[in-house]
């Protein structure tokens, strides 16, 4: 029992004190999608998917939730955002080529056909796709992607 206690004490105090070591966060002053979304141009409804399910991981600016402050779900939260941006981030359209923008596009289709975006613990807490949401995401993707086809 007194290894028990010495355990949960020491847990106890690592708990506490990675509390003081915070990840950086991703906090631009705005939320940079407007060359994305003028050169997507999203509907309402799409924009509203794109705004509630994407745009945390994949911009340059998170709405972190309440418990995103509680490590280690800040930890976690912040490796989930920087692997988002690595993979497509919204925010940095302009950098993109035609090629590139074509492949990321390609690429949004493939994750939410499979089920892999959002991912599993966002779904968790926030909900995934509706199937009419996914089904309008693709399509609305497949539309996008053909005029980077048309100009390759």
């Amino acid at each position: 029992m007194k290894i028990l206690r010495k355990i949960l004490l020491a847990l106890l105090v690592v708990f506490v004190l990675i509390q003081f070591y915070r990840p950086e966060k991703n906090e631009a002053p705005y939320r940079d999608v407007a060359s994305f979304e003028a050169d997507t141009k999203p509907t309402p409804e799409i924009k509203t998917i794109l705004e509630n399910k994407c745009y945390d991981c994949h911009s340059n600016k998170t709405e972190y939730p309440w418990y995103s402050e509680i490590a280690p779900m800040s930890y976690i939260i912040a490796d989930h955002v920087e692997e988002g941006n690595e993979h497509f981030n919204v925010s940095a359209w302009d950098s993109y080529d035609t090629k590139k923008r074509d492949h990321k596009l390609d690429e949004l289709i493939e994750e939410v056909e499979e089920g892999e975006m959002p991912e599993k613990g966002y779904q968790l807490l926030h909900g995934g796709f509706s199937e009419e949401e996914k089904e309008a995401l693709i399509a609305w993707t497949r539309k996008v992607r053909e005029q980077y086809q048309v100009s390759n």
